[in-house]
């Protein structure tokens, strides 16, 4: 990604047509874009700024940007369900994940948690990513490389069980979107690092349920808390100050907890 700079080929453009349609496009000298409303040619983008007005065959108006992530992971092609923008901005929040750390992350699913993960961590720190599914190893790993240019060289793919790589890792952070993540609570209790933040995703209340009483179980993760994001966006037109008529509700819970050292038997 090269931001402020003018477009080249190879980078990923987002153009947005004006009734907000978005359409993902990789550029390339002389290849050109065909949809609904026309034909776009790449040379008319590269080496334009960003923000640009580009014109189609037909006339029609659409404006050409980089994606940001969250453009990115609403555009892309999935092989897995992805974690969304609303609830990626709250885990990486409340799961604190910052510059220097060491993320280990389950599964990568279409890669883009982490993405997310990468660019919080910074050059400094880590993220190991674990997908026990090969295809969808394989599909994120082209996801990541085309947002990104390559692959960062504070990622580090791997595939199997997460809870097999805890002990090795020893991370800082642990950040889960997978179907059973209990499975890593006994691991987590004696390898991650003291008062770092176990962080996961679920769909359902049963899965929270059965987590949490895991977590309370092992007397390691005594401070935990569970809540899911809700957003709506509004319509702003003059005087006209309205909620728009749908919103995203709910996508999943995610679930945070502390590490701390168990109590002694006796307290």
């Amino acid at each position: 990604m090269n931001p402020g700079k003018p477009f080249i080929p190879g980078d990923v453009c987002l153009l947005i047509d004006n009734k907000g349609r978005r359409y993902l496009i990789d550029l390339g000298s002389g290849e050109t874009f065909h949809y609904h409303g026309g034909m776009v040619g790449h040379d008319e983008v590269i080496g334009r700024a960003e923000g640009s007005v580009i014109k189609s065959s037909s006339g029609t108006k659409l404006r050409a940007y980089r994606p940001r992530l969250a453009d990115y992971i609403l555009a892309m092609k999935r092989g897995a369900q992805v974690v969304y923008p609303k609830d990626i901005g709250p885990i990486l929040m409340y799961g604190d994940v910052g510059p220097g750390m060491t993320v280990l992350e389950a599964g990568t699913g279409s890669g883009a948690l982490t993405m997310a993960l990468v660019r919080a961590v910074g050059a400094e720190g880590r993220v190991v990513s674990v997908e026990r599914r090969e295809d969808h190893g394989r599909h994120a790993r082209r996801t990541i490389e085309r947002f990104f240019g390559g692959l960062p060289q504070n990622l580090d793919l791997r595939s199997g069980e997460v809870e097999d790589h805890v002990a090795d890792v020893r991370p800082d952070r642990i950040v889960l979107d997978i179907p059973e993540p209990w499975s890593v609570v006994e691991p987590a209790a004696v390898h991650l690092q003291p008062g770092g933040v176990f962080v996961a995703y679920l769909p359902t209340v049963p899965q929270v349920q059965q987590l949490r009483e895991v977590m309370r179980g092992s007397r390691a993760f005594p401070e935990r808390t569970t809540f899911e994001v809700l957003i709506r966006e509004w319509a702003v037109e003059g005087r006209s100050v309205r909620p728009e008529h749908q919103m995203v509700g709910h996508t999943g819970f995610v679930t945070v907890a502390r590490k701390a050292e168990p109590p002694a038997a006796e307290d």
